[in-house]
């Protein structure tokens, strides 16, 4: 699966969220999906390196 479609099933997920906790966990999952996407989008683009400064 990737990234951007388990992005979108957590959007899902979080529109039929009912209980307060659930939604909670869902959208600390999300924010983890969206910011782990940026990595990889601007490693992709060359604006950071994944590699360790020496």
């Amino acid at each position: 699966m990737s990234i951007d479609q388990h992005i979108e099933e957590l959007r899902a997920e979080l529109r039929n969220a009912v209980y307060g906790d659930e939604r909670c966990e869902i959208e600390t999952e999300l924010e983890l999906a969206l910011a782990e996407r940026e990595v990889m989008l601007t490693e992709a683009y060359g604006e950071i390196s994944a590699e360790p400064p020496f």
